[in-house]
């Protein structure tokens, strides 16, 4: 009797070790997909760090190519004059210079009948080289990044929610990651990569390593991944903490009176340009917004010198020439500079090409950190399922029963 109770009890505790095992699997296998999510975020974020880059190699029209006797580049008065001769019934709306000299002008502009348009000028001859109507490449690829290409209807878009969120597991693994690998600063000194020990000691080696020397990278876009999420929720919320103030209107009195569709008297944009750049002479502008209506400001927009993260605004009245408002890193608040400085930490576009490479560089390292991972992952995850399965499907052993004693 003692026999088949013990044989029951060890029959049963196998039955619940192999139940638990197969919860795990289950767990295991369920995790796969998010992972592989995030390894899909990392890609896409990568390619869109250059995307700009990208653009330019594949579309000629973005590209400054100047003519052999060209030596200057055309100011943002010449720029408008060129459009507007190419395209009489154009508004335009702004100007921008791109941080490299070797991509073209973007000037947006929009028609009579409400539609709108980016076209491409050469800086040295104003020739419109293309125009884009749509989501180009350069877009594309951030939508997808950022929120998926999920719409933002009311507030910020569920995508941007969903994508945001996978900082945290990111961070998560980041700090677990350090506390599991013990003394892991020698992988800086003495770095190892076993290729010739298998796939699994390949992958498992790689991914320490990957891992040690992307450890800033990680830290810097899950930070600001998180942060995202927390921007978004305060603003569906309704929640600000901006120290901008109304917008400013040019008051009614200093509008000219002129007659129907006769031309206002403006001052021009290169004027208006040199306003701003004597009161402060460490300006670079980079964008110029022409006004919308005849109670706007010309607006200048040109990178911080001294804190390159961030953008600084300055308007002009058009009329009178006059410097009236400025916006610089110093007006900002602190809680401000912290949070506009978190997109250019996110995607490395506050420097130049220089930078780019090294975020694309470590987007690429990440991404296949990521992808060890789930090598591993797999690997393991599937060794046990085999294991689990042929000790399911294993016949079971007859016993024979004890023939009683006389």
């Amino acid at each position: 009797m003692k026999n088949n109770d013990s044989t029951s009890f060890i029959a049963n505790a196998e039955k619940k070790r192999n139940r638990a095992k197969w919860w795990f699997l289950v767990h295991s296998w369920a995790a796969l997909p998010i992972w592989a999510f995030v390894f899909f975020i990392c890609v896409s974020g990568t390619i869109a760090t250059v995307s700009q880059e990208i653009t330019w190699l594949v579309n000629p029209a973005v590209r400054a190519n100047a003519p052999d006797n060209a030596t200057t580049m055309l100011s943002f008065d010449e720029i408008r004059a060129a459009v507007k001769q190419a395209q009489p019934t154009a508004i335009i709306k702004s100007i921008e210079r791109p941080v490299k000299s070797q991509f073209a002008l973007t000037v947006q502009i929009s028609y009579p009948d409400a539609s709108s348009a980016s076209v491409f000028v050469n800086p040295y001859t104003g020739v419109i080289q293309g125009t884009s109507s749509g989501l180009d490449f350069r877009s594309f690829m951030r939508a997808l990044h950022g929120w998926l290409l999920m719409p933002f209807t009311v507030g910020y878009s569920i995508g941007w929610y969903i994508v945001a969120f996978f900082g945290v597991p990111m961070m998560i693994s980041l700090v677990t990651g350090l506390v599991v690998y013990k003394r892991f600063w020698k992988s800086y000194f003495t770095p190892r990569l076993r290729i010739n020990r298998g796939s699994r000691v390949f992958w498992g080696d790689f991914h320490r390593l990957a891992g040690i020397w992307s450890v800033p990278f990680i830290a810097i876009i899950s930070v600001t991944a998180m942060w995202f999420f927390i921007q978004a929720a305060l603003y569906d919320n309704n929640i600000t903490f901006s120290t901008l103030g109304p917008p400013k209107f040019i008051d009614r009195q200093e509008v000219p009176n002129v007659p129907l569709n006769a031309p206002k008297p403006v001052i021009g944009l290169d004027a208006s340009t040199k306003v701003a750049t004597d009161a402060f002479d460490d300006l670079e502008p980079e964008m110029i917004y022409l006004p919308l209506s005849a109670y706007s400001h010309y607006r200048l927009r040109g990178r911080s010198q001294n804190y390159p993260l961030l953008y600084e605004y300055f308007d002009i009245n058009p009329y009178s020439g006059k410097l009236e408002t400025s916006r610089r890193v110093s007006d900002l608040s602190m809680l401000e500079i912290v949070t506009g400085s978190m997109r250019p930490l996110h995607t490395g576009d506050f420097v130049g090409l220089s930078l780019k490479l090294v975020y694309f560089f470590f987007g690429i390292l990440l991404s296949m950190m990521i992808f060890s991972g789930m090598m591993i992952w797999t690997k393991r995850t599937y060794k046990s399922t085999q294991t689990l399965l042929s000790r399911s499907t294993k016949a079971p052993s007859k016993t024979t029963k004890p023939e009683p004693s006389v």
